[in-house]
């Protein structure tokens, strides 16, 4: 029998167990990504903003723009985009505006493009009390991005002939409805928390489901 979870206010079908994986134990992360992976209505059958047609940028801020453009262009393979100039007012535009302390600077940021996905947007601060150290994935604003690749063993091997710090070997799930997703996460330079993923074959939910969870590989759909 399903049972239903909820995810904010959005009810979710959940079934089957998730607790079995290779590799690494799963994480509350993966979970929760199962549940959501359940999901079979249509997105009109949710209320939402008139016109919103999908995520346009992820927003991140990194301690040198220079090291950050370029592990993702040069190690990630991201494309480099417009460069934008720095920000800094006399006033509190920058708490009323962007919630941060009114005496905080962009220093400069710019825009990447990865693949088919949504773009970066590129932040490099200056501001008293500024914390250097991002969040854990445990912490309250802890997050990750996670890029899709076609052959998750060469991907592993590449990024840590790179010098890039791996956590841990992949790990795939073998039950419930995320089954076939093979998944590693990894380290920026700057300590930022990333993932690679990859569904050679799809994942188990995808045979009953209505609407699928959007795929880089098909944009379209």
């Amino acid at each position: 029998m399903a049972h239903i979870l909820l995810l904010g206010d959005i009810p979710v079908a959940r079934t089957g167990d998730y607790s079995n994986t290779t590799g690494d134990s799963m994480s509350l992360k993966h979970t929760l990504a199962c549940a959501v992976a359940t999901v079979t209505l249509p997105i009109s059958a949710y209320a939402g903003m008139p016109g919103m047609q999908g995520a346009q940028h992820l927003g991140i801020t990194v301690p040198n723009m220079d090291e950050a453009v370029s592990f993702f262009v040069n190690v990630i393979g991201c494309e480099a985009s417009i460069k934008l100039g720095a920000f800094k007012f006399a006033d509190d535009w920058m708490n009323v505006h962007l919630n941060v302390n009114p005496r905080a600077e962009i220093k400069r940021f710019q825009m990447v493009r990865c693949g088919y996905g949504t773009n970066l947007e590129i932040f490099e601060y200056g501001a008293p009390g500024q914390a250097k150290a991002p969040p854990r994935n445990s912490d309250v604003g802890g997050h990750h991005l996670a890029f899709y690749v076609d052959d998750m063993d060469k991907a592993a091997a590449y990024l840590k002939a790179k010098g890039v710090r791996t956590l841990g070997a992949p790990s795939t799930f073998t039950d419930g409805p995320a089954a076939g997703l093979t998944w590693m996460y990894f380290l920026s330079p700057w300590g930022m928390q990333l993932e690679i993923v990859s569904t050679p074959k799809g994942m188990a939910y995808e045979k009953g489901a209505k609407r699928v969870l959007w795929d880089p590989r098909y944009p379209a759909k």
